[in-house]
């Protein structure tokens, strides 16, 4: 552990990790980043001590170099839906602008998603990055980012070194901060200085078939770790989120070098080149819904059927209902759970019927008529929950969930999950929470994408993807991307 000796240098922290669909009617709004985070100071740290999160790194920093004093300005993050409502990024923007105007800092670190949008705001992180620049040209600012990134080409010469996520899904958070840390630590002491490169062409990778633990964006990031070797200090691999259809979507490499361009440029092209000749290797063969339920049906133990175009982590409404009736349809006689759907009106009706009560209900397809007809069903009201618990799976392990109240319902052999709030199930607390056995579970169907794995590739002998209407469908072809972009050729 480092002690200090003279004056201690200072670090300013700030956060907002949030990714946007463009095509998702719900924005998010000051209570969405209420519910996850909205937090400064101690009491942001207080709530990442030990979680699989990017703060949690901090803690480690102040625990290791106490030498750095840090300040936590406002950390926001929020389950991805649509843009941000301006009003409030222009809040968060000010306040953390305001924290870091006075007195002296050695460094900036920003925790940063990068792939947020606001409702006039193709990228609301670079224009935060831009005006931290020009308040403090003289000091070493890094970011750490999502592995879905949208990078605009000149963020490299804003940000003195930036690091990305390496897995996906994205069980690296921690590391991924403390290596950006560390980098910004020995850049701030004057042990490297970091020359930045990048390359971003435009080009729109599906994320269905972007996992790390095999395939093409496993032998990259492989590729980019082989050739971190002096003076190549970091190369991150971005596969971008076209579902925010903003100017910078797309795929990019980064690369940085110490007091190197040409080394950081070199690195940079050849990861892009291993990058484009790979990309149609990202499209795998989608299957319908019905498929995807008799598939499930026909294979042995347990299976879980994945739904990713109304996947709350990317920007999914819980409300698409195409799923749900492709598993009424097929009529298993055996258990059965369907997590989940969004419906407060549902879950307000269920809690005045009472446990026990039989009710029809109207499920799905209410946001929008463009995902599918809503559903008419009799229903058993079964349990309720509060709606929290603490993450166990790896991926931000530790953190607290509140996704509001909930209900279990019953239609036959089917549990249906309906929640307040657009909830993840990404997590198996989410269902020891509803009481679900999933041991005893053998079909299970989620709203979900390639996270879910994280948690649950272990307990399952099989998992369906299935492509379904939904604002995060998994073929990119039937989005209108190019509204908010002009695409790069």
């Amino acid at each position: 552990m480092a002690h200090p000796s003279g004056p201690r240098k200072r670090l300013g922290v700030a956060r907002l990790w949030y990714e946007g669909n463009a095509f998702c009617p719900i924005p998010a709004t000051r209570q969405d980043f209420e519910r996850r985070e909205w937090r400064k100071g101690p009491d942001a740290l207080q709530a990442a001590q030990g979680t699989a999160t990017e703060l949690a790194a901090v803690c480690d920093f102040m625990q290791a170099r106490p030498d750095w004093e840090v300040v936590v300005s406002r950390c926001a993050s929020a389950l991805p839906s649509g843009p941000i409502d301006d009003a409030l990024f222009e809040t968060f923007a000010a306040e953390v602008l305001e924290d870091f105007r006075h007195g002296h800092w050695d460094a900036l670190y920003l925790s940063l998603h990068g792939a947020g949008i606001t409702s006039r705001r193709d990228a609301p992180e670079l224009e935060l990055v831009k005006a931290l620049r020009a308040a403090h040209p003289g000091i070493p600012i890094a970011a750490s980012f999502d592995m879905h990134a949208n990078h605009a080409p000149e963020l490299v010469h804003l940000l003195d070194i930036a690091c990305g996520y390496r897995t996906y899904p994205h069980i690296d958070m921690r590391e991924t901060a403390a290596r950006t840390l560390d980098l910004l630590r020995r850049t701030t002491e004057g042990d490297i200085r970091p020359v930045g490169a990048m390359r971003h062409e435009g080009l729109f990778l599906s994320s269905a078939n972007m996992r790390t633990d095999s395939g093409p964006m496993a032998a990259l990031q492989e590729l980019a770790l082989s050739l971190i070797q002096a003076p190549v200090l970091d190369v991150s691999v971005y596969g971008g989120f076209a579902y925010a259809n903003s100017s910078n979507i797309g795929a990019s490499v980064m690369a940085w070098a110490d007091g190197d361009g040409k080394a950081a440029q070199n690195a940079t092209d050849r990861v892009y080149a291993e990058l484009a000749r790979r990309a149609h290797e990202f499209d795998i063969p989608l299957i319908s819904a019905a498929e995807g339920i008799a598939m499930a049906l026909k294979t042995p133990g347990l299976v879980a059927v994945t739904d990713p175009a109304d996947n709350p982590l990317s920007g999914g409404i819980g409300d698409t209902p195409t799923l749900l009736r492709a598993l009424l349809d097929a009529g298993p006689d055996f258990p059965c759970v369907f997590a989940s759907l969004a419906d407060a009106a549902v879950l307000r009706a269920a809690q005045a019927a009472g446990i026990g009560a039989v009710m029809e209900v109207q499920l799905g397809g209410k946001q929008t008529p463009l995902y599918g007809e809503t559903i008419t069903l009799t229903v058993q009201v079964e349990r309720f929950t509060g709606g929290r618990y603490i993450n166990t799976g790896p991926m931000e392990h530790g953190s607290a969930v509140d996704c509001g109240q909930t209900v279990v319902l019953r239609a036959g052999t089917v549990q249906i999950i309906v929640s307040e709030h657009v909830a993840s199930c990404n997590d198996p607390a989410f269902f020891a929470l509803h009481g679900i056995d999933l041991a005893a579970t053998r079909l299970l169907c989620v709203k979900a994408k390639n996270h879910f794995r994280a948690a649950f590739a272990p307990l399952y002998q099989a998992i369906v993807d299935v492509d379904a209407p939904g604002p995060a469908c998994l073929n990119l072809a039937l989005l209108p991307l190019g509204r908010r972009h002009t695409q790069h050729n």
